[in-house]
């Protein structure tokens, strides 16, 4: 059973997407912030992050910069963003730091996530 460890600041929408994903067989892991993620990153290691880019204080951009640090201690792990965010040079620099892909929100289903998420994993 695969292992999702959701960034989502928005406590509605982070346990809609844990009971989807939890339905669709995964195991799904919920953090409120970048440092909790940090934090949660010490001491276990998920399949794929699903990471929300407008978190308060550290946003998702800091995340991936301090993941991205982190390498050595724990691994490669696939991070999707996933925001309602559309910004161009915002896209870009998750996608440059190592973000797996940028899904906005409004255009995908929690169903479509999980697809999403299916196809990254197989890869």
């Amino acid at each position: 059973m695969a292992l999702v460890l959701i960034v989502e600041d928005e406590k509605v929408l982070a346990e809609m997407y844990r009971d989807k994903f939890e339905q669709e067989g995964f195991k799904a892991d919920l953090v409120f912030s970048s440092e909790d993620a940090i934090e949660y990153l010490k001491n276990k290691k998920p399949d794929l992050i699903l990471l929300d880019i407008l978190l308060p204080k550290a946003n998702g951009i800091s995340f991936l910069e301090k993941i991205k640090e982190l390498k050595e201690t724990i691994g490669e792990i696939p991070v999707v963003a996933f925001s309602n965010y559309d910004d161009l040079e915002t896209r870009n620099r998750a996608i440059l730091l190592g973000a797996k892909d940028y899904l906005l929100k409004t255009q995908y289903t929690p169903t479509e996530l999980v697809k999403r998420v299916k196809e990254l994993l197989k890869k």
